[in-house]
């Protein structure tokens, strides 16, 4: 009976009431008549509304401790703009709030968002070793059906809690051929992740390191987003590059087309932690310095490698290792300290170094990056420039320019921030 009362003459059964409206707010977006989009800022009201743009996060958050003594938060905001490929959207703001106090703990606008936030399929900016990175445009404006990545990278003050539910709250205008309509929306609560980052022995053998490309600036692992097998993994957002530095602060000396230049060249790798060998590669050969190698196939690109399990769903990652050089098979079980092979030029890598991080899977790809710390400590000093693999043996000398750090002396359960000279 209510059956037949809701067919029409051709017996076809009619759209929905509500899914009839909810197509008519669609288009009404860019009208300016739905709630929440008006023609000045605006509180969104409770319940269903709908919002143009998306957003979701790639990773739970998880709070570590950096050598500036502070509290961080490094992860991404997918965002999509939901409307019409011919609409695009303002964004002017990105506040990243406590969900139960409201307060805000971190906040992006003007040329900090439009240089944390790019289109997921676009090159780095930067990624060519330019120093710095050319600045983003602004304003920040996603195209209608776009997608984009926000690089949120948090700092909290001493002594500041960590929330246990962060929300995002985006503000700026819909701009329709019909004029600019602003709006608010928050979107994509999520809990923070209360599990402490696995705090390690060094992974290396004692002397003087240069970590490159570590968190939380615009590096290739912190801004690595990859598409794999249907989604995007951050792999490495953790990772840090280690090469060994000499007395007068040199990374290479001689020919920096020879391996042996290199002084981490041959270094051992030692095991950060006790655990058991999951994974072991050997037998690709070294690149020839400095120049970047084509892109190898997937399951070569961190070259000959060792991984660790140390920990439930925690592996770490010894990649671009000497060829010939492991020591262990999988299957071993390893005390911390044990050596595991030694640094080589292997893989995606165009200078010897270390690649080292924590994974959650036992696989490179796909996987997801955590943080961690190390246990003890010193930092002696910094280098401005940004000097990584793809460029460290084009420099003039080996020499790095080291400089003192804000952050010098003596640190414990402490992450290591991009291109500090450290002291193990």
């Amino acid at each position: 009976m209510a059956e037949r009362q809701f067919r029409n003459r051709t017996g076809r059964r009619p759209l929905r009431r509500g899914l009839a409206a909810a197509v008519l707010a669609v288009g009404l977006l860019t009208a300016s008549t739905a709630p929440g989009y008006g023609t000045g800022p605006t509180t969104p009201e409770p319940g269903p509304q709908f919002t143009p743009l998306t957003a979701a996060v790639m990773t739970k958050p998880a709070p570590f401790v950096a050598t500036d003594g502070k509290t961080h938060l490094s992860y991404e905001l997918l965002t999509t703009n939901a409307l019409s490929s011919s609409t695009p959207v303002r964004l002017d703001r990105v506040d990243v709030r406590d969900a139960r106090t409201k307060r805000v703990i971190g906040s992006l606008r003007g040329q900090a968002l439009a240089d944390a936030a790019n289109p997921v399929g676009d090159p780095l900016p930067g990624a060519d070793g330019s120093t710095p990175a050319p600045p983003g445009p602004t304003p920040t404006v996603i195209p209608g059906s776009q997608q984009w990545v926000i690089w949120l990278d948090l700092v909290l003050d001493r002594g500041q809690p960590v929330p246990k539910v962060l929300e995002h709250h985006l503000s700026g205008a819909v701009q329709s051929p019909s004029g600019s309509s602003a709006f608010e929306e928050t979107v994509q609560t999520t809990r923070t992740d209360d599990t402490p980052p696995l705090n390690l022995g060094l992974p290396v053998r004692p002397g003087t390191w240069f970590a490159s490309e570590s968190c939380c600036g615009n590096t290739h692992h912190r801004r690595g987003l990859s598409p794999i097998n249907g989604r995007f993994y951050v792999s490495q957002r953790f990772g840090i590059d280690w090469y060994r530095v000499g007395e007068q602060g040199q990374t290479w000396e001689g020919d920096p087309a020879q391996l042996t230049s290199y002084l981490a060249y041959g270094q051992p790798v030692v095991a950060s932690a006790g655990g058991r060998v999951v994974d072991v590669q050997d037998g690709l050969p070294d690149n020839t310095p400095p120049d970047t190698p084509p892109a190898p196939p997937i399951e070569e690109t961190v070259g000959n490698h060792v991984t660790l399990e140390v920990a439930p769903g925690r592996f770490l990652l010894y990649a671009h290792l000497k060829p010939g050089s492991l020591k262990v098979r999988e299957g071993d079980h390893v005390e911390p300290g044990r050596v595991l092979g030694e640094i080589g030029n292997s893989g995606y890598s165009s200078t010897p170094h270390l690649h080292f991080h924590v994974m959650t899977t036992p696989e490179f790809f796909p996987t997801d990056s955590p943080p961690f710390t190390f246990r003890k400590f010193r930092v002696v000093g910094q280098v401005e420039p940004r000097i990584w693999d793809d460029n460290i043996g084009r420099q003039p000398t080996g020499v790095l320019p080291i400089t003192p750090s804000p952050y010098d002396g003596l640190h414990r359960a402490r992450y290591p921030l991009d291109r500090e000279v450290l002291k193990f």
